[in-house]
């Protein structure tokens, strides 16, 4: 007697699909990184051009994130010199 192959994914709870690719898709599982939480991805390229701006006006944050950069703007701005 052959055992019948799982073709479920492992976190499946029903294990009745067809193919693990049928699995996948009833879980809506997002493998394209083009529909990726485009309110994520906006929020960090917001955060990359601000760094980018920041670097261009001579201001050298301590890092991308943005409470970084907002601190070197805010330090410049204030002290009127570059920050970094």
């Amino acid at each position: 007697m052959t055992k019948r192959k799982n073709n479920c994914s492992s976190g499946c709870l029903t294990k009745d699909h067809k193919s693990w690719g049928d699995c996948v898709r009833a879980k809506r599982v997002n493998l394209d990184p083009e529909l990726a939480d485009t309110q994520a991805r906006k929020a960090w390229d917001r955060e990359l051009e601000d760094f980018r701006d920041a670097k261009s006006q001579g201001i050298n944050p301590r890092g991308t994130t943005r409470a970084k950069i907002d601190e070197a703007v805010r330090i410049s701005n204030e002290t009127g010199v570059a920050y970094g």
